[in-house]
């Protein structure tokens, strides 16, 4: 499989408003804050938004748009694809979404650099996309991604190690796959020459 062209960061046109539910990103906001020990204050002005715009994304008190979301995933450097998982409607149903090749949602950190895919959509339980395994070496993570729910991986080219915090480092070439909680801390490097492409599909219980 020929590599993906160079992802470009997101625009307002490649993520609708809608495209994220609002408890979960208040809870995901407010656990990256205080992570990082951050007022509200500090983190409104790092986000270049109000403290009483911020206080009310937390409490899930306002519906934040595309450019909120965007100043706020880049202050707090929130990295994961999870950030766009749906909520579900149960009560929907013949529901069909398509990405042609290469035409996906870009989202790029210093770690990955990753392909959304189907995201037209506004309930849903799975985030299916692409990703480059751009990390080499494990000091390149800040600290252990996790998140709500359980992943499956995919290994489309190349050789990767998957870290967890409670197994040893698994070793995958093309056509491994693994499926586990992503709410234990996890983390993957490319153990070959060109960046390891991996299909990942996140799922929120």
């Amino acid at each position: 499989m020929a590599e993906m062209e160079e992802l470009q960061p997101l625009t307002a046109e490649s993520l609708p408003p809608e495209a994220q539910d609002s408890s979960s990103l208040a809870k995901l906001i407010r656990e990256a804050r205080r992570k990082k020990n951050w007022t509200l204050e500090e983190t409104a002005q790092r986000a270049g938004i109000g403290r009483s715009t911020l206080s009310k994304i937390e409490n899930d008190q306002t519906k934040a748009g595309f450019d909120i979301i965007r100043r706020l995933t880049q202050a707090l450097d929130l990295q994961t694809p999870q950030l766009f998982i749906q909520s579900r409607n149960r009560g929907v149903t013949g529901r069909r979404d398509v990405t042609f090749k290469g035409k996906g949602e870009p989202r790029s950190t210093k770690t990955y650099d990753h392909e959304l895919l189907c995201t037209e959509l506004t309930s849903k339980a799975m985030v299916p996309y692409i990703s480059h395994i751009k990390a080499r070496d494990m000091t390149e993570y800040d600290e252990w991604i996790r998140h709500s729910g359980e992943e499956f991986m995919y290994v489309l080219e190349g050789t990767l190690e998957l870290h967890t915090e409670h197994y040893r480092p698994l070793t995958l070439t093309k056509g491994d796959s693994v499926y586990y909680d992503s709410g234990m801390g996890h983390c993957c490097i490319s153990l070959s020459e060109a960046d390891a492409l991996v299909l990942w599909v996140s799922l929120e219980l």
